[in-house]
């Protein structure tokens, strides 16, 4: 419960803790992928009911996302809150060594990321309303930042209309306020066509998509030299075409994710890696299609105003 008849901001924090630790562990305990969060969902939204918080479900269309409010006149002031995990991070609790897996994990601290500015947003509530202060808090739980770009279309959806300010943070081994940083990305996938052919009796007759991909990976790799040392390529085999050594791999998919500091650098080095996919087309004798699974612009600082 609230802490009552006191200006401390701290001990409204303080009298969440246990609770927004609880929260923490238990979306930590089911970590799910962006779009796929429905039992972290549910469990902020757990929260945002029992401190009395006006739910907006499946916000801007997604069933993952939510908002919660309360207060009433004066600014609004929105916290924002994420809770997807990533694909083969999982670890084991309390351990100080890395062991590899393929589960799904918390490995960028979004259980830590939601659960924190879910209890900041109760407890300024609950300070605000002690302080008898006008204002309207915010809680967004935002999903599938983890490549699926969940904010862009909250933002699209009008979801944060009417937002005076809007604070999130992230977990990190140290503890400050950093002026607002985070590169354009875009994640795409190229998938080449080929032709299968026994390779050993007629592979003439194939066309390696696998051969596509590698040629395509060796050509990114040459690009790195020519581009701003800032941007960063990253890339995962997707479908590398099968398992039979003795068969010409008639098609594969190669994700590719690009970042560059700002969104007219980001086009234009996302442009030159399509060109190295359709060169490796080219050489390989294979069709290519691409499409954009994803993308963010850069972070815009938004520093205090002053006169």
């Amino acid at each position: 419960m609230p802490i009552r008849n006191t200006g401390n901001i701290w001990d409204h924090v303080d009298a969440l803790a246990d609770e927004a630790i609880a929260l923490s562990d238990s979306v930590w305990a089911v970590p799910e992928l962006c779009y796929d969060e429905h039992q972290s969902c549910a469990l902020h939204t757990r929260m945002l009911t029992d401190h009395g918080f006006v739910l907006t479900p499946q916000v801007a269309g997604i069933s993952t996302a939510v908002m919660g409010e309360s207060g009433k006149d004066g600014p609004v002031i929105a916290f924002l809150g994420e809770y997807d995990a990533l694909p083969g991070l999982a670890a084991a609790p309390g351990a100080f060594d890395h062991i590899p897996t393929i589960e799904n994990g918390h490995g960028c601290g979004h259980n830590l990321l939601g659960a924190a500015s879910l209890l900041a947003a109760v407890a300024v509530r609950d300070w605000l309303a002690v302080m008898q202060l006008p204002g309207r808090v915010r809680y967004y739980g935002c999903p599938a930042e983890e490549g699926g770009a969940g904010k862009g279309f909250m933002v699209r959806g009008g979801a944060f209309k009417g937002v005076d300010a809007a604070i999130s943070w992230h977990p990190s081994p140290f503890c400050g306020v950093l002026p607002p940083s985070s590169l354009a990305n875009v994640r795409m996938d190229f998938t080449f066509t080929g032709r299968s052919a026994h390779a050993a009796a007629a592979p003439h007759l194939g066309r390696s998509a696998l051969d596509a991909i590698e040629l395509m990976s060796v050509g990114v790799n040459y690009l790195r030299e020519h581009m701003l040392p800032t941007s960063r390529i990253h890339y995962a085999y997707i479908n590398a075409g099968g398992a039979a050594p003795n068969v010409v791999q008639a098609e594969t998919t190669v994700r590719y994710s690009v970042r560059a500091e700002d969104l007219s650098e980001l086009l234009a080095l996302a442009e030159r890696v399509r060109q190295v996919a359709q060169g490796a087309a080219l050489m390989s004798g294979t069709q290519v299609q691409s499409i954009v699974t994803g993308g963010v612009a850069n972070l815009l600082p938004c520093p205090p105003w002053k006169k």
